[in-house]
Parts: structure tokens; sequence; C-alpha cells
């Protein structure tokens, strides 16, 4: 079961724990009426009622942890955060006004700390990842340009080294289109070795990049 209005203070403690607690803690054993402790081990014992399912807690990036639930009446620690979550229609940021005043006229002394929508804090989680993303991307362009100027000196330098043997092969009656061909050869060639190299780079630093992306796997 859920949590409900039997869950009050006095009453025996009952917890939700998640699948990834379940699974770690109870393996194959049904984990209802399991009892545990939360904090040290002089407090009451706290009976699972239920198993629900696994929800990143702190930031799309960190795995899947252990989460227990409890409702506010039997939470004996002073940490009691509260949170509150409206599903809205339309723009949600514009209901911010109304659910201050519903939740004061309830308790008029509740502090508000922030109000956020779901994408606002979404998109604080994936800033690092995006900022980490986009100085890859910069680091690949730079890399990608100094590959093309570094070709075009190697090719420049080694036209100008064979500019009599071009000048034999046109007097031999090599049309320009021979020696164009003859160049651009020897650029796909070094083309050719490159990209081979940079895919084995590219497969060898997936396992570092894969851990910067939410939900996308390396295939």
């Amino acid at each position: 079961r859920l949590l409900d209005a039997h869950d009050v203070g006095g009453a025996p403690v009952a917890v939700l724990i998640n699948e990834s607690f379940a699974r770690r803690s109870f393996g194959d054993r049904d984990p209802i009426g399991q009892r545990l402790h939360l904090g040290p081990n002089d407090g009451p014992w706290q009976t699972v009622v239920g198993v629900v399912g696994d929800v990143k807690q702190t930031s799309l990036a960190v795995s899947r942890s252990d989460a227990v639930y409890v409702t506010t009446a039997q939470w004996r620690f002073t940490d009691k955060v509260l949170w509150l979550v409206v599903r809205a229609r339309g723009d949600p940021a514009a209901l911010a006004s109304a659910i201050r005043q519903a939740i004061w006229s309830v308790d008029k002394d509740q502090p508000i700390v922030r109000v956020a929508t779901v994408d606002d804090l979404l998109a604080a989680s994936a800033a690092e990842r995006r900022f980490a993303l986009i100085v890859f991307e910069a680091f690949a362009l730079v890399a990608l340009l100094l590959a093309a100027t570094g070709i075009y000196g190697v090719l420049a330098g080694s036209v100008t080294e064979r500019t009599r043997e071009i000048g034999v092969r046109s007097a031999l009656g090599a049309s320009r289109g021979n020696i164009v061909a003859l160049v651009a050869r020897q650029g796909m060639t070094l083309t050719g070795l490159g990209v081979a190299i940079g895919l084995g780079g590219a497969v060898a630093a997936s396992n570092a990049i894969v851990t910067l992306l939410f939900g996308v796997s390396r295939l």
C-alpha cells in the first residue's frame, strides 16, 4: 500500500522503499512486512508497507540510489523539508502566486523557499553536462581545423618538393587531371589514416562520454 492518513504520530511507523533498495537488501524475499531502522539503532523499528519505483533524487547524472519514504508526522528528524508537486495545464509558472496563496491559506507561517518548474530543474541538472559537451565540441572543431591545416601543409610541401617530377610528368603527356588526382590520392591516404586513428580514439573515449549523456547508449 501507499502511505495514507492512518500513518500519524504515535502509530506504528510505516515506510515505503524503492525498487533498488528492495532488490539490494532483500533479494528474492518479499520486502512487505520487513522492518528496518532509519538513523541510529536506538530508534523505533519501521515496517515496510510498499515498494515504489526508483526516482532520480538529485540529478539525472546520479545513478539510482536507495530511498525510503516516511510521512511527515512520523519523521523524527529535524530536517522536515517539504516538497509540493503540482501538475498543471498551460504555463505552470503562471500558477506560482495561486499556489503560494493556497499553501498560506492552510498554514500562514509556512515558508516557501523556492518555486520552480520541472523544466527548470531538469535544465539545471543538465547544465554541467551540457557545458562539458560544449567544451568537447569546441576541442573537436579545433582539432578538425588543425588536422585540415596540417594536411594542407603536408600536401603543399609535397607538391613543392615534387615540382620537377610534376614538370617531367607534364612533359611526358600527363594531363592536369592526372596530376591533380596524384596529389589528391596522397591527401586521401593521409585523411583515411587520420579517420582510422580518430575512430579508434572515439571508441576508446565512449565509456567516458556516455556518463555525460542521460538515456542515450553508445550504440
